[in-house]
């Protein structure tokens, strides 16, 4: 590395650190710290891309693409289909008038649900935190040929977000998401070109990687039509369960705010996506070329090495911009997954057998359970073997609370007991498969070699994820529904408060004295009805909702075709 490198590097780690203890200046409140409410569009889009989009993303997605081709772009583009709803699910998370997704939980379902959503919520975080900063590790060992070795980087990169996290709250990390978003999408490209060249482009790619499979957007064998369907409805319950999702819908300062934010900024990472998945594909190339042994290659580190490969000498300092917008991916992601699962503990775990503290004692302890929560990440980070792994695991782990979202969004009957059954049922079948009774009982199944239902993986047999996901999310979901219609229904009060604060639009400039209540004076809004006198609260879309999930979808495709002409013979 270059003098200048280092300079760029500690610039940025200065500059961010400093902008968000500066913000901190600002915050008195803990609802200042969790939910400001008072950005506007531009600034939505780049926390949702900020938030959304890491650096451990690029080397799942590369290491993905150069083992299996590129196909591996599904490691991110799962949620690509999840996009449009993104447009309907904003204004709902906005209309909530919340400061945490527990407090949904809490008003649709009780507070056992809440508490049960918290634990949950603060535990997925932890190890959300602790996969990223694994990725950032990874790639700034390989990118400096371990000059700053993995086991650094890590605890250096989180003690530096946990500053200006910890000190500025979710004001911090949306101001500071708009100049790392910038720098993540340099990070996603700055590659590219070079590795592209190096190699005659996507021409020379095809020529010396010489497997078709390798060039197909679906790999049957790995990455087919059945694994991307399967993950992409689990997506649609995971992305509603995460915590930090309150805070990408609802601190705009109306609901368009929020819907642009959130379906703008992911559409920029699904770009990104495609720049990550070619650079892996493009990397096999490289070292084919090379003449190195691919199979001594550790595809987690490949990201790294091609920028140790390219940029020192191609410009000096490049390689100090690359590491700076790499912490900048991994620094806009933690923050507010950090923020997020401190609120959790703080206003749904704490504050209830604590109430009546102060202001003041309130933020002092969201401040500390900031740092516990990253300090829990840096263990898992530290624990897991591969990012990719790390990524599987974590997709399954949120999913399950979602049932209780999309049920009780839809289908007043659902209640707290169907949340718990449905919960526990789909993390009890998700252990059963990894069971070796279980496994033995599909074998002897006439039709498991027909369905695929097991796979080998390293001599041994498995769950085929797909299948694994569509067993747990299946009975759990019929187990949730039987324990709602044979228990108690929820109460008919706070079932009129939920449905009346998501049929209410946000007024710009209102003021919320609790959550999940609407303001003084406010009278709740009537819908048009789909399921007139039934148990189901569908309501009829709005025209804006009609329109922007339509052209939400167009975007979609419009990708998706896009990327094959690009990768066409």
């Amino acid at each position: 590395m270059y003098l200048i490198d280092i300079g760029v590097i500690v610039m940025y780690l200065f500059g961010i650190t400093f902008l968000g203890i500066k913000i901190g200046k600002r915050i008195k409140t803990s609802s200042d710290f969790f939910m400001p409410r008072r950005f506007g569009k531009g600034m939505m889009m780049m926390h949702a891309f900020g938030t959304g989009t890491a650096s451990d993303q690029a080397v799942i997605v590369s290491s993905a693409s150069f083992k299996n081709g590129i196909s591996g772009i599904w490691f991110q583009w799962l949620w690509l289909f999840c996009t449009p709803f993104y447009w309907i699910i904003a204004p709902i998370f906005r209309r909530l008038r919340a400061i945490t997704t527990a407090d949904v939980y809490a008003l649709r379902f009780g507070p056992s649900v809440a508490v049960l959503f918290s634990i949950i919520g603060v535990i997925g975080l932890s190890l959300k935190i602790g996969l990223m900063l694994k990725g950032a590790g990874a790639l700034i060992d390989a990118g400096t040929d371990g000059s700053i070795s993995s086991n650094l980087a890590i605890p250096v990169v989180a003690l530096l977000f946990v500053i200006y996290g910890a000190t500025g709250g979710m004001s911090a990390a949306i101001v500071t998401d708009y100049i790392q978003g910038v720098l993540t999408i340099i990070f996603s490209f700055i590659l590219l070109p070079f590795v592209l060249h190096s190699v005659g482009g996507l021409d020379g790619v095809r020529t010396l990687i010489n497997d078709p499979s390798k060039m197909s957007l679906v790999a049957p064998d790995k990455i087919g039509i059945f694994f991307i369907i399967a993950f992409g409805v689990n997506s649609l319950f995971l992305i509603v369960s995460q915590p930090f999702i309150m805070g990408v819908c609802a601190a705009g300062k109306t609901e368009m705010d929020g819907r642009f934010g959130f379906v703008v900024g992911n559409l920029i990472k699904r770009i990104c996506t495609a720049a990550w998945a070619i650079t892996g594909l493009a990397a096999l190339a490289y070292f084919i070329k090379e003449g190195t042994n691919v199979s001594q290659i550790d595809p987690d580190r490949v990201y790294g090495q091609m920028a140790k490969e390219f940029l020192p000498a191609i410009f000096p300092g490049l390689l100090g911009l690359f590491i700076a917008a790499l912490l900048a991916g991994v620094m806009s992601s933690c923050d507010s997954f950090m923020i997020s699962s401190s609120a959790l503990f703080t206003e749904n775990l704490y504050k209830p057998i604590r109430e009546g503290k102060s202001r003041a004692h309130y933020l002092k302890v969201a401040r500390i359970a900031s740092i516990m929560i990253v300090a829990f990440g840096l263990i898992f980070a530290f624990s897991i073997d591969g990012v990719v792994s790390g990524l599987k695991s974590w997709l399954k782990f949120g999913a399950p609370l979602g049932i209780g979202f999309w049920a009780g969004l839809f289908w007043r009957r659902f209640n707290s007991a169907g949340v718990w059954v449905s919960t526990l049922t789909a993390y009890f079948c998700w252990w059963m498969t990894t069971q070796s009774v279980f496994i033995s009982f599909l074998k002897s199944l006439p039709f498991e070699e027909k369905l695929g239902i097991l796979r080998s993986v390293k001599g041994v047999q498995v769950v085929y994820e797909p299948w694994q996901i569509v067993f747990y999310l299946s009975v759990a979901i019929v187990a949730g529904i039987i324990a709602s219609l044979f228990t108690k229904s929820s109460d008919e009060e706070k079932l009129k408060r939920y449905h009346d604060l998501i049929s209410t639009p946000v007024r710009e400039g209102e003021i919320i004295n609790e959550p999940c209540t609407l303001p003084h004076g406010t009278l709740p809004s009537k819908r048009k009805k789909w399921f007139v006198n039934t148990s189901f609260e569908i309501c009829a879309p709005s025209r804006v909702s009609y329109i922007g999930f339509a052209l939400s979808w167009v975007a979609v495709v419009l990708m998706i075709f896009g990327f094959m002409y690009i990768m066409r013979p």
